[in-house]
């Protein structure tokens, strides 16, 4: 009886260390680590998409889990994929996230929580652009202006700003365009201005920039205090000098953060390996794709409305980023 009651343990031995080992693979604390995940992106021609290969791949190098990354419609598609149970791991904004929780906005009145906080990964700035005869955001007031696709996340987050500015529904002549569509319709004089939310430089603002004077317009102080503290998923950020022909100053606009969130479903040791191993791992994913290089544990938990999972609150705690 002890003979074979030896042999068994031998035989788990050899089959946890085989799990395991490997170069540099990340090990659990004796619970069984699952053998795939599932991860919800973005467009197959977008940053969301990009980013997460560069993610999935470095994970599945250091934890040995495989990790299948899928195109989809991003941040609100990608939280119903994961409510209907069909991803564990997903990039999104973290003001749909706060939607979803809430059932408002893009949820209208359905509220998704079926889904935790890993981590906050990269800034995607509020973009005003504008004409350079427009000098404000208050300008904007009897003026064209896209908002982005209808009912898009850049909808919700252009009416936010501009009612800050005492600009409602009714006081610009609404288009509902995208970027790119956007770009065109004001170098060609169509529009004054547009909304675009998204990691700055963007290819849309900078082929704009080439042919035309364009302006991005400052989201000041007292506003940005008073959006922040209406809608918390915001954030102050600059967009730096530079980034566009005739931007030589920062300009200090709001920012969503690009989110990668997680299925509840999946264990605490499991989540604290995956976190610990996108952390750790900053400079593969930085060279693997340039918005890694922005990784940073103190960012990745603030202005995060929803509950993060324990896993990734065990991680944070036990490098200080959480108290």
């Amino acid at each position: 009886m002890k003979k074979t009651v030896f042999f068994a343990a031998a035989v788990l031995l050899v089959l946890t260390s085989g799990l395991y080992a490997g170069g540099g693979k990340e090990k659990s604390s004796g619970e069984e680590l699952p053998a795939r995940i599932r991860m919800a992106t973005g467009g197959n021609t977008g940053t969301y998409y990009a980013y997460g290969s560069a993610v999935g791949q470095i994970l599945k190098e250091k934890t040995g889990i495989d990790v299948i990354v899928q195109s989809t419609g991003a941040s609100k598609a990608n939280i119903q994929l994961m409510d209907a149970g069909e991803v564990e791991l997903a990039l999104v904004q973290n003001d749909v996230m706060d939607y979803a929780w809430r059932g408002v906005d893009l949820f209208n009145g359905t509220k998704i929580q079926s889904f935790s906080a890993l981590a906050a990964l990269y800034p995607e700035a509020i973009q005003v652009v504008a004409t350079s005869a427009i000098k404000t955001i208050a300008d904007l007031k009897g003026k064209s202006v896209s908002v982005g696709d209808a009912g898009s996340g850049t909808e919700f987050n252009a009416w936010q700003i501009l009612a800050a500015y005492g600009i409602a529904t009714t006081d610009i002549n609404k288009q509902n365009l995208s970027f790119g569509a956007s770009a065109e319709a004001l170098r060609d004089g169509k529009i004054d201005a547009f909304f675009c939310v998204a990691g700055a430089p963007t290819t849309a603002i900078t082929e704009l920039a080439i042919s035309k004077d364009v302006v991005l317009l400052e989201i000041d102080d007292a506003h940005a205090a008073q959006i922040i503290q209406q809608y918390p998923f915001y954030a102050k950020f600059n967009v730096p000098a530079g980034s566009y022909r005739g931007t030589n100053k920062n300009t200090q606009t709001l920012a969503v953060k690009s989110t990668l969130i997680v299925s509840p479903k999946l264990s605490e040791a499991a989540v604290y390996i995956l976190t610990k191993a996108l952390f750790e791992n900053k400079d593969a994913i930085g060279a693997a794709h340039a918005k890694g290089k922005e990784l940073d544990p103190g960012y990745a938990v603030s202005s995060i409305s929803t509950p993060f999972h324990p896993g990734a609150t065990k991680y944070f705690k036990e490098i200080g980023a959480m108290k």
